[in-house]
């Protein structure tokens, strides 16, 4: 197997070099064989069975640790090992998300609206918003999520002001904590990070003013039947999480079930964040995107055995994710394999650590400009000549 071409850091002192040649969506499509499309029914509910099963156990084992302040160790290792474990069951729901689990369209949807609403997320409605981040990767104005503002524009400039006023390691502590922490929540209730085209804000749990105000439209009226299930399934989800506080002390809930849903927020942000974004990895507006383009800039990273296991694959596989979103994640390892063989020079794989990588991104991707004579918008200003 030809090894994954390495995304290193661009050196500020470097040049642009000449944009590389894409294939097409169709070129692209056709190296990965459609029978990795073909769903298999063993491995996929092993799958389900492993990461539920898991967080059974590990939540199950949170009603027995004390609500004592000197368990406070305990606590925090049982929220950093539960939000791990439970990350998987988010994972098999994302699966479900893009008709990649089940054949059938109705056992699939129940199985991801279950799992996304006892995990507090809106299925139908991310499902369509994440249909389009998928439409549109990249894309500095009808991307969906993890879109950078422009250096020019009125947020860019704010935000380039603060990290100058903050400094780089403030600033990529800030940035850390308002990605890991509110980033998902902000992004669910405002569209926090979304593209220029869907206007600001825009919401998961409504169509009514003031979050309909873009040139596009996130969610448009016919969808609003969809966006009211799962609102409902989420306060389901509330009413149980009242009624267990109230049989059970409302300390003991924020304990076992908040402190691991930070931790599954966390890691969703992160695998996200550092799939989409590093400091050569440009945004294109409309007149230099195409969809072949756009799904390319994505980044495959390692994660490492335990965490390929447990979360699916979904960081280091990703690439090919975005080329064929229907392909299982068994089946993404062989997927990811000839892609790297067939486009060795554009599929990314970066072999940072994944601490070092998520540091270097806080800190330094921030607002992006365009390099003149290149195509595409990076983060790193344009070098001196």
């Amino acid at each position: 197997m030809t090894p994954p071409v390495s995304l290193q850091p661009r050196s500020t002192a470097q040049s642009p070099t000449a944009a590389p040649t894409y294939p097409s969506k169709a070129e692209l499509l056709a190296c990965l064989p459609f029978d990795l499309t073909k769903i298999n029914p063993i491995k996929a509910w092993g799958s389900l069975a492993l990461s539920l099963g898991l967080s059974c156990l590990a939540y199950g084992l949170g009603t027995l640790i004390p609500l004592q302040l000197n368990a406070a160790p305990l606590w925090l290792l049982y929220a950093a090992v539960t939000g791990t474990v439970a990350t998987g069951c988010w994972v098999i729901a994302h699966e479900c998300g893009h008709r990649a689990f089940h054949p059938n369209p109705r056992v699939e949807a129940m199985v991801g609206f279950a799992l996304h609403s006892l995990l507090l997320v809106p299925y139908f409605s991310w499902q369509r918003s994440h249909a389009v981040h998928h439409a549109n990767c990249n894309h500095l104005e009808a991307g969906e999520t993890h879109v950078p503002p422009r250096s020019d524009s009125k947020a860019g400039q704010v935000v380039a002001g603060v990290r100058e006023r903050l400094g780089n390691t403030l600033y990529g502590v800030v940035s850390l904590f308002t990605h890991l922490v509110l980033g998902w929540p902000l992004y669910l209730l405002f569209g926090v990070a979304g593209g220029e085209d869907y206007g600001s804000p825009t919401s998961h749990f409504s169509t009514a003013a003031p979050f309909r105000n873009g040139r596009r439209r996130l969610f448009p009226d016919s969808f609003r039947q969809l966006m009211v299930v799962s609102n409902l399934g989420l306060l389901v989800m509330v009413i149980a999480l009242i009624l267990a506080s109230i049989q059970f002390s409302p300390a003991r809930v924020l304990l076992v079930y908040g402190l691991p849903y930070l931790v599954i927020n966390a890691w969703l942000v992160a695998y996200t964040w550092l799939q989409h974004t590093d400091t050569n990895i440009p945004h294109f507006s409309t007149s230099d995107w195409d969809w072949a383009k756009g799904a390319l800039q994505t980044v495959d990273r390692p994660y490492g055995p335990l965490l390929n296991l447990l979360h699916h694959g979904i960081g280091s596989t990703h690439v090919c994710h975005h080329i064929n979103p229907r392909i299982p994640h068994y089946n993404a390892w062989q997927a990811s394999a000839l892609l790297q063989n067939s486009f060795p020079a554009l599929v990314r794989y970066d072999p940072t650590p994944i601490h070092k990588a998520l540091w270097r991104i806080a800190t330094r991707c921030t607002v992006v400009s365009q390099w003149e004579g290149s195509e595409g918008y990076f983060y790193q200003s344009q070098p001196s000549r």
